[in-house]
């Protein structure tokens, strides 16, 4: 199990399209992946409704956790795609 924490820095957090986009990249791998937020919350990063009901807005930080045989390549990807600010 591999995990890193990131730093939301897009202007508008995780809304609908930031969200998918991060949801289709969790996809691609088998690995399990979640990221903790708040104190003790969790959401399924394969999962638009749990990304979106987490409410991250931007300046938030999350902890990525990958955990099974591709974690660190899923790793690397996610905080790659939330550092660039999802593009937007």
């Amino acid at each position: 199990m591999v995990e890193q924490k990131v730093k939301i820095t897009n202007p508008t957090g995780l809304h609908l399209r930031p969200a998918g986009i991060f949801c289709q990249e969790a996809m691609k791998y088998t690995s399990k992946i979640t990221f903790r937020y708040g104190l003790n919350c969790e959401a399924n990063a394969k999962s638009v409704l749990s990304v979106l009901g987490a409410c991250i807005k931007s300046g938030d930080e999350i902890v990525i956790v990958c955990d099974g045989e591709d974690e660190q390549v899923a790793l690397d990807s996610l905080v790659a795609l939330v550092e660039n600010g999802f593009e937007e």
